[in-house]
This record gives C-alpha cells, sequence and structure tokens, in this order.
C-alpha cells in the first residue's frame, strides 16, 4: 500500500512538473503552486518509501485531497482567478493519481491509525 500510495503522489507530482514546465512557470501564481506540488509530492513519496510511520501516510492523503479539490475549484467557481477544464491526459492522469493517494492515503492510516489504542487484553 505504501508503494502504491507513492506511486500515485509521484504521478501527480511529476504532472505538475511537465505542467510547470510547458506553461505554468510563467505565471506569477500557478507557477511556484505547480512547483511547490511537484517538490511536495516527490519528498512525500520518498518519506512514504523509507519512514514507517503515520506522518507519510496523513501527507499522501492530505496532498491528494487538497490537489484533487483545488483542480475541482479551479474548474467550478474558479481558484485565485485560475480556471481550467476537464481536458487533457495531464488533467485525467493527475485526477486519477490522486484519488488513489487519498485511498491508498486513508488505508495506510487505517491500518496504522495513530490515535487506537496500543494496548491489547
Amino acid at each position: 500500500m505504501r508503494v502504491l500510495a507513492a506511486t500515485a503522489v509521484l504521478v501527480s507530482a511529476a504532472v505538475h512538473l511537465y505542467l510547470w514546465l510547458d506553461f505554468a512557470r510563467d505565471d506569477d501564481f500557478l507557477g511556484p503552486s505547480f512547483m511547490l506540488n511537484a517538490v511536495a509530492g516527490a519528498v512525500i513519496a520518498v518519506l512514504l518509501l523509507v519512514w514507517r510511520h503515520w506522518v507519510p501516510a496523513f501527507l499522501a492523503l492530505g496532498f491528494g485531497a487538497s490537489t484533487l479539490l483545488a483542480f475541482v475549484l479551479a474548474t467550478t467557481v474558479g481558484l485565485f482567478g485560475v480556471t481550467a477544464n476537464w481536458t487533457g491526459w495531464a488533467v485525467w492522469t493527475a485526477a486519477a493519481a490522486e484519488v488513489v493517494a487519498i485511498v491508498a492515503g486513508a488505508r495506510l492510516l487505517a491500518t496504522d491509525n495513530p490515535l487506537a489504542s496500543r494496548v491489547h487484553s
């Protein structure tokens, strides 16, 4: 599950890096946002693979949810003046990866629940 979550986060990060190189780097808002997404996704993917703790799972879930939510907002009501459409391979690839990151992160958290009691009878 950690490998799946790491792969999903890394795919989303790679798509955002591609989009940054393609057009977003020239935009004062999108440029830093897309680069932050690319870097954060790479860091979270590494953490998922090397740190057996609930924090990377939480970060994967949050990364997927916040990135997908930002795109949904951009396609519906607009986000900080940015509007987008559900067209193109990059949009669908990133969205699918973010859904997988959310599900895999949630599964990891359920398995290694930091709030669960560690006392066994």
